[in-house]
């Protein structure tokens, strides 16, 4: 059994300005340690849903372009009233931090890593990762090749991406998790596959709002997905939408995200006409 290494965690919330909690949990979303503050319960639910998320960015990592080298490098999640961050810590391991809104995101990043060095051999979990998952995501790169519909392709997220250096592909879900419509690139079975990756990745985002802090007006903004190759990110796109979208990791994503904000009202006007009179 390891030991608890909860009292390593309070290094983050006693010199990081703004950080709330911190938590260290194995690849099985397993609790290792918890910052006080934060009920048993909750520890077991927030291991449970960074487990879950890492393990869909994973499998969805060839969305971000075709590269061998994969490498995740973190998750950070926003919401109206906080941050999450999520870094690898160890072999299997992974340490899960929490900070309001105007946190200092260099130091906090900053704290993390040395933290993971500090851990260093305490953090010996080995990954429970199959050679089936690892092919699985390495075909599923040579979907992005295969021509979609006519019909399913979305003009407005074509010009983003071309107007954007190191832009790839973008695909606008619903809520349902099926896809509504995807650029030129993206082929209809990528765009299944990488919908029903985002619309857990989601979920599991949502799970993490009260690790962020507790708010009764708390609202989920986007998920960035950070790999060695690229960049993964999924925002809200209105009321029953959400928009993923993959870059090159030179890539300006502040950029890339904006243009994306920019035409999200045409882009679900022009998906659910039936729901609204948003066409010029």
């Amino acid at each position: 059994m390891t030991a608890d290494l909860s009292w390593m965690l309070q290094d983050i919330v006693h010199n990081v300005p703004r950080a709330r909690h911190a938590v260290l949990l194995s690849a099985d979303g397993l609790p290792r340690g918890a910052t006080e503050g934060l009920a048993e319960t909750e520890v077991r639910t927030i291991s449970a849903a960074m487990a879950g998320m890492q393990s869909l960015s994973r499998a969805a990592a060839h969305f971000a372009g075709p590269e061998e080298d994969r490498q995740w490098n973190q998750t950070i999640i926003e919401f109206s009233h906080g941050w999450s961050f999520l870094i690898g810590a160890g072999q299997g391991s992974y340490l899960a931090a929490a900070a309001e809104p105007d946190v200092d995101m260099q130091q906090i990043s900053f704290r993390m890593h040395r933290l993971v060095a500090r851990l260093g051999t305490n953090l010996t979990s080995p990954p429970r990762v199959s050679a089936e998952e690892v092919a699985g995501g390495r075909r599923g790169a040579g979907r992005q090749q295969d021509a979609a519909h006519p019909g399913f392709v979305l003009g407005e997220l074509d010009r983003v991406v071309s107007e954007v250096e190191g832009a790839r592909h973008a695909v606008l879900l619903g809520s349902d998790g099926l896809p509504r419509g995807a650029t030129a690139g993206v082929s209809r079975d990528l765009a299944d596959t990488i919908s029903a990756a985002m619309t857990g990745i989601h979920a599991y985002s949502r799970v993490t709002s009260r690790f962020a802090g507790a708010a009764e007006d708390a609202r989920w903004r986007q998920t960035v997905i950070e790999f060695q190759h690229g960049w993964i990110f999924l925002m809200a796109a209105g009321p029953d939408a959400f928009l993923a979208a993959a870059a090159e990791h030179d890539c300006d994503i502040e950029k890339f995200a904006t243009r994306l904000h920019e035409v999200v009202p045409r882009l679900t006007a022009a998906a659910t006409p039936e729901k609204g009179t948003g066409h010029a």
